[in-house]
């Protein structure tokens, strides 16, 4: 069959702005077993070309793709980018097939199937296996009830068939990488660049992350093959960087250490980022030599809250002297450190921002990413801000940098002035001056100078951005009842137990949240 993977444009300013794009892991994931499959296959990366819908429509029906699939990385804030363009092809061609991918259907599939006719077909959590398999039943004419992990329309009601088994073996399925060209996809200041996964899943609790739940488990792929294809990237393609999207990648020092030994055996001088746990640097610290080796540069820590009282009840398991030693472990290794913090845990006032930039101050991380907390029904984050009011309903913007909750007796311009004082103030400091300026190590002089040109454009834009294009919601609803009842059931995507077990739900029984 002939089979379009459309990753679509994407709103958030990270997205368009720096001028550098990475290319979609997910549906290139998705690829790879379909082009083994025999499928023709095409990507369509609407987000890296910026591409209007009317073209995009247009270009996807100029292949004449029996099947499109559609996912994108930024799953819920890109949502309503994709149900506009199903409705736009299946007017125009309504005998096509649409199958539809990622976290956000993973989650809200019964939402999603009731507004939309246009979709027929949602992939429920990992897709490698369930995409192969709806394919091949789609082209067969075999029901679709053998398919675990679907969900599909039939005579009226709305069928999800039991959830799909974790991939325990990640080196089963390969990559498409000859779905893209390398040279169209940068990052770090123009380096040819690819997105990968060591591993899936993590073992952490933290209220606010939806990945744990969404991988389920948490797997590695073989440290050895994992290491000879990023040194065939780097060979046969000219990769320079690897940006890891793992959420802990290092979850197991062994498969770690071994990946790292092997990727230096290849001697291959590729730069590597990613992120992890403070835990883990400090656990590693006797091999962080490894590390730097091996060609890390940058790991992403993170610190999230200045209040341990705060950081036990998001569950977030680590701890402020923790966070502290991490960060001084990296440096020492000449690896640098970039600070995630996040704003609306709690409904906070001019005091907390005050302390959280003091906090902040306080560990001297190389390079800073300030976050607001987003409540997406799956997480059970989500249960305990259910009685707070929205500001932004426009989920477009539901994108970690757009503040969605109200903060307490702060309005929302001052919460934004205190989001973009603490950055530029973290990011000139005399310190990140000096290592930007003089560092000894070339390679770390390049990643702090482009991630303040970089985030020197976002800034500017993001301010334009609230003054003149966004609109804050004076008395918003109640978060409960903008987007209704929490899926604490569903938190789980590949977890049998607790979910539905091939069932069927009357089309006209569903109201959306």
């Amino acid at each position: 069959m002939k089979i379009t993977l459309l990753n679509p444009p994407h709103t958030a300013i990270g997205s368009r702005i720096p001028g550098e794009h990475l290319p979609p892991l997910g549906l290139l994931s998705i690829g790879g077993p379909l082009l083994d499959d025999g499928h023709h296959v095409h990507l369509l990366d609407a987000d890296l070309r910026a591409l209007k819908p009317d073209t995009i429509v247009a270009e996807v029906l100029a292949d004449s793709p029996q099947l499109v699939m559609i996912g994108h990385s930024g799953s819920s804030s890109v949502h309503q980018t994709v149900l506009s363009l199903c409705q736009a092809l299946k007017a125009q061609r309504p005998q096509l097939i649409i199958i539809y991918g990622g976290v956000h259907p993973t989650y809200h599939w019964d939402e999603i199937m009731a507004e939309s006719a246009d979709i027929d077909f949602i992939v429920r959590g990992e897709g490698e296996h369930t995409a192969q398999r709806l394919a091949r039943a789609i082209e067969d004419g075999t029901p679709f009830s053998a398919v675990p992990g679907i969900v599909y329309r039939e005579q009226g009601q709305i069928r999800d068939t039991p959830a799909a088994e974790v991939i325990a073996d990640l080196d089963q399925y390969r990559i498409g990488w000859e779905l893209i060209d390398h040279k169209d996809y940068s990052y770090w200041g123009g380096k040819r660049a690819v997105v990968v996964q060591f591993s899936r899943g993590c073992p952490y609790l933290c209220s606010y992350c939806g990945q744990r739940g969404f991988w389920t488990k948490w797997r590695h792929r073989d440290p050895h093959k994992f290491a000879k294809e990023l040194a065939r990237l780097y060979r046969e393609h000219g990769v320079e960087l690897i940006n890891f999207a793992d959420e802990l990648p290092t979850g197991s020092r062994k498969a770690w250490r071994t990946f790292l030994e092997a990727l230096i055996a290849e001697n291959v001088p590729l730069i590597l980022v990613g992120s992890t746990r403070a835990g883990d640097i400090v656990r590693d610290k006797d091999i962080l030599h490894l590390y730097k080796q091996a060609g890390v540069i940058r790991f992403l820590l993170g610190i999230e809250a200045y209040s341990e009282d705060l950081i036990a009840n998001i569950r977030k398991g680590g701890s402020v002297s923790e966070d502290r030693e991490a960060i001084r472990l990296l440096r020492q290794h000449g690896i640098l450190s970039m600070a995630t913090y996040v704003l609306g845990f709690q409904e906070e006032g001019d005091a907390d921002y005050w302390r959280s930039y003091r906090h902040l101050l306080s560990y001297d991380p190389d390079q800073v990413q300030l976050l607001y907390a987003t409540p997406h029904k799956w997480t059970p984050f989500y249960s305990s801000v259910e009685n707070r009011r929205v500001v932004q309903k426009d989920t477009t913007k539901w994108d970690y940098k757009h503040q969605v909750l109200e903060a307490g007796n702060v309005p929302v311009w001052r919460v934004f002035l205190w989001f973009k004082i603490i950055e530029v103030l973290m990011q000139a400091r005399p310190r990140v001056l000096r290592r930007m300026l003089f560092h000894p190590d070339a390679g770390v002089r390049h990643a702090m100078r482009w991630y303040t040109r970089m985030g020197r454009r976002v800034w500017f834009h993001e301010i334009m951005e609230f003054l003149f294009k966004t609109r804050i919601e004076k008395n918003g609803p109640l978060l409960s009842a903008l987007k209704g009842s929490n899926f604490a059931s569903r938190e789980y995507a590949m977890q049998a137990k607790g979910k539905r077990s091939a069932g069927t739900i009357p089309i006209s029984e569903i109201k959306s949240g």
